[in-house]
Order: C-alpha cells, then structure tokens, then sequence
C-alpha cells in the first residue's frame, strides 16, 4: 500500500526523496527489518496469548532424552511467521503483482489447513489431525491454482538465455536498449548444465503439430506434486528446536538471490539465465519470510517458548516450492531443500523397509533408530542444538552450491 503512496507522491507531487521506493533493494530492506521487528516483539505477545489459551503441544511418547519437557509448550507459533510475513508485504510490495498475489494466497491457503490441522489436534483432543487425505487434497487445490495462474495468466512470461534460444538471437546491447521480447512458455532451468533449459511441452511432441498448446497436462501436474512434496518435507523437518525455521530461512534467502538476478535483465544477461519479468518483485516478500523465520527463532531455538505447528511447516513449505516454481528453479529444489528431501527419504526408507521385512521375515526392521533422520541422531544420543547447528551448516553448504549453479555449468 505506501509503494502506491509514495508512487503517487512522486510521479504526481514530485516531491523528492519518495522515489526511493521504486527500488526494489530499498523495500525489501524494509520489509525484513519490520518483519524482524513484528514476529520479535509482537511475537512475544503471540506466544503469551497461545499459552493463556492453553494451546499446548502433547508430545508423543519417542523415548527421547528432554521429551516430557516440552508437553504443554504453545503451538500454532506459525502464526507469528504468517503476520509477521504479510503485514509488510502488504505495505511495501506491489500487491498487483500476479507473483505476489500467489505469494500471498498460498500463505494463507496452507496457513488455513495448518490451522486447521492444529486445532483438531488441540482442541478436539485428536492426535491425528486433519485427516491425510484432506491435507493432500488441499495441497492438490493449491497446486491447481498455482500451475493454472503461471500456466494461462498473460503476465507470466519468460525470455529465455540468449545461448540456447533461436528466437532470441540478439545482442546485449539491443536487449537492453529495446526491451526484452517476452513469451508465454513452460521452460525451466536445468543446474549444471550449460544449455541449461527444458520444456516441459517438450515432453509431448510427440502428438504432432500443436504440441505446445497441450503443456498444462505436464506442468501442472509438476507444480502439484511439487508443493505437495515440499511441504510433506517441511513438515516432517518440523520435529526439534529451531531445525525447520533454520533451514528453511537459509533456502529461501538462497531463493532471493535467484529472484533477484531472473528479475533483473542486466544480471540475467550477464549470467547468461532466464529473465522472468515482474518476478523481482518477490524478493520483497522473500525479505519479509526471511525476517520473519529468523524472529520465530528467537523463540523458537532451545528451548522453545513455542512450536510452529502445522500451521508454520505446511505454509513454509508451500511458499517455498511456489518460489522456486515462480523462478523456474524447481528442479534445484533436491539440492537446495536437501534437508527437507532426506527428512522424507528417511521416512520413506524406513516405512518400506519395515514393511517388505515384516512381509519376508515375519518381523519388522528397521534403517534407522527412528525416522525422521533427526530423531535418528536424538536417539543416538545427540543434543537437540548440536543437530540443528549441524543441520544448518548442510543447509548453508547446499544453499551456496545451489547459488554457484548460476554460473558452474
């Protein structure tokens, strides 16, 4: 809302100074300081509500070491992160833009089945939640209206990198001075790959003649089962101190480096990548996201004043696979969410296995001590902190090997 303001004020009133913010370095600037500022200092007014209203974790029995310490420790933190991430967006970003629109309704759309979610836990006394088969069908909805806005909305366009595209041969010089020709099209970035660009409508020429106009029956099954495995991901990296928020602010911070440069035609140019116009634009909500995991932190590092819930993991989750969708960098998303992608491994290995034993030799075993990984590692007699610090430093470690894909080809 002040971007609108203070456009008007300097394209009508001209007066000095309010230019500023049209960068968009100077708004996201602002909105991370004021998200920083609202999940620190309003959080503390968030958690004290949710332990009044005796909205408390009741923590499984894992045999793991501190367990019972934690029962009765406020959920629902996710909130925090959700306010705290769109208040500045609403104030700083371009609530026009088609990317931020997304943005903001994916928040709220997983930050709803989240919530939901929690509450039956707590307030209904029912471990199991919201239903498995509700969870996915509202992933499967979200993945529907993401696939089909990207896929069909007029201001979703593309220029692919100049090298490896036939319909933009040209020079730097005239793509800056006469603009970008901009299309509609399903390519996206392959890493470490010098012609680094797939179609997906690729996947169909096959059917002859016309093949591009059939594209949806690929892409959008691909955002579906993307959100969906991002945020299952997410979720299950949801289980001690800090681990989700950590990582997750270091993968999207790496996905603000990617939007900046795709939204940039001089850095696309120059790194020889895609430029995706208006998609710039999402680094001001990246800043406010990145603001707002690090403040949950605070309350959310060992020990934890409270949980993210559902409420937090699924929405992170979300935000994060409609980022890399957004940008096309979807397929970087086993490295750069690497943590999220061995969480589900893990479980996914372990439930298998377990079954085909159980099946062959007549008793369950086991690849782990328990899955998700990290309680692996509790189990093994690791503190909570020396975990995630270590789980942090892998996010790191992958977060800049995803960055140097920009130019390692």
């Amino acid at each position: 809302m002040l971007y609108y303001l203070f456009e008007y004020l300097n394209k009508v009133l001209n007066i000095p100074g309010t230019g500023v913010f049209q960068y968009i370095t100077f708004r996201s600037a602002l909105a991370f300081m004021l998200s920083l500022m609202l999940s620190t200092i309003y959080g503390k007014r968030i958690v004290t509500f949710l332990r009044k209203q005796q909205i408390g974790e009741t923590v499984r029995e894992l045999g793991l070491a501190g367990q019972n310490e934690k029962a009765g420790t406020p959920t629902m933190g996710g909130l925090i992160i959700i306010f705290a991430t769109l208040i500045p967006v609403m104030l700083f970003a371009k609530l026009q833009n088609i990317y931020i629109v997304l943005l903001i309704v994916t928040t709220l759309w997983m930050g709803t089945i989240g919530f939901i979610d929690d509450y039956i836990k707590i307030f209904k006394k029912d471990k199991q939640g919201l239903k498995g088969i509700f969870k996915v069908f509202g992933q499967v909805g979200l993945g529907l209206i993401v696939g089909s806005v990207l896929y069909f909305h007029p201001a979703v366009t593309v220029r692919t990198s100049a090298s490896n595209s036939d319909v933009y041969k040209v020079t730097t010089e005239n793509m800056i001075s006469q603009g970008p020709v901009e299309v509609k099209s399903t390519a996206t970035t392959i890493p470490f790959f010098k012609n680094n660009e797939l179609d997906y409508a690729k996947v169909l020429a096959w059917t002859g003649e016309g093949y591009e106009n059939l594209a949806w029956l690929i892409f959008i099954p691909v955002v579906i089962f993307i959100i969906t495995a991002v945020s299952n991901g997410a979720n299950l990296t949801d289980g001690i101190d800090g681990l989700a928020a950590g990582t997750s602010a270091i993968s999207v911070l790496a996905l603000g480096i990617f939007t900046f440069v795709s939204g940039n035609i001089i850095f696309s140019t120059y790194l020889n990548i895609m430029y995706i116009p208006n998609s710039g634009e999402m680094t001001v909500f990246i800043a406010a996201f990145v603001g707002a995991l690090i403040g949950f932190l605070w309350y959310n590092s060992y020990p934890a004043s409270v949980f993210m819930g559902d409420t937090g993991s699924l929405t992170i989750g979300g935000i994060i696979a409609v980022l890399a969708i957004a940008v096309r960098k979807e397929l970087l998303i086993p490295l750069l969410c690497g943590i999220f992608l061995v969480e589900n491994l893990s479980v996914v290995l372990q439930v298998g296995y377990f079954k085909y034993t159980k099946k062959r030799f007549g008793e369950g075993r086991r690849i782990f001590l328990m899955a998700p990984l990290h309680h692996h590692y509790q189990k093994k007699g690791y503190h909570e902190s020396k975990i995630v610090t270590r789980f942090w430093i892998v996010a790191i470690m992958l977060a800049i090997l995803s960055i140097v894909t920009l130019k390692l080809r």
